[in-house]
């Protein structure tokens, strides 16, 4: 498989664990790539960070405007209608990222996946649904969008689920956020959810978390 164009970034040489983080709608690797330095990981930290582009497709909401997105959005309403065939093939092509870590040596239990709005959603989808398991995922003011179709997968039952979400978010309104997170917690699984007073961004406070949890989670 010929994977994605993607920025890459390492901690420090010969890194023990991937973070493989998605963008949101409109937007590519770049727009999460300066989070790392804020992250003020520890020196031992040695983490690869992989932000991969979504390709570029006409985007239903937008008049059929070109711009990078993981799968089209249909409606609105994200949560009612649902590219399912985009997703999934984005989904697919974010698990050849963690096949090429697999082969450079690192232990898919320290591979975490990160996503941001539609990157969360794929985020979802690829860690859910994974064969191996899995270090970790962060779902970043976002929703659970295959979860009719979705196979969970015992192997990752066990895995940290952060979950983040802004209360005043227009773009995937918090209870999408709270519904996904009251999914999972059915299926079992445990899940940490928090949420900042902000729109559909990322704010300050929640990066301190998100180098707390990693840290945590990357031990």
């Amino acid at each position: 498989m010929t994977l994605l164009p993607a920025i890459e970034l390492e901690t420090r040489p010969e890194p023990d664990s991937t973070v493989i983080w998605l963008h949101g709608l409109g937007a590519d690797g770049n727009d999460f790539a300066p989070i790392v330095p804020e992250l003020y990981l520890p020196k031992e930290a040695a983490i690869r960070f992989i932000f991969p582009h979504a390709g570029a497709i006409p985007v239903t909401v937008n008049g059929g405007y070109v711009m990078p997105a993981w799968y089209d959005i249909l409606e609105m309403k994200i949560d009612r209608k649902v590219d399912i065939a985009g997703l999934m093939a984005s989904a697919e092509a974010i698990s050849g990222f963690i096949d090429r870590e697999l082969d450079r040596g690192i232990d898919s239990r320290r591979i975490v996946i990160a996503g941001f709005s539609q990157g969360g959603a794929v985020a979802y989808q690829v860690v859910l649904a994974h064969e191996k398991p899995l270090g970790g995922l962060l779902a970043m003011s976002t929703y659970l969008a295959t979860d009719d179709i979705l196979e969970y997968k015992v192997i990752n039952k066990e895995i940290p689920i952060e979950i983040q979400h802004g209360v005043d978010d227009p773009i995937v309104p918090e209870h999408l956020g709270k519904k996904a997170a009251a999914r999972l917690v059915k299926e079992g699984y445990q899940v940490s959810y928090r949420s900042y007073p902000m729109e559909h961004s990322v704010c300050p406070a929640q990066i301190g978390d998100i180098s707390r949890w990693l840290q945590a989670v990357l031990k």
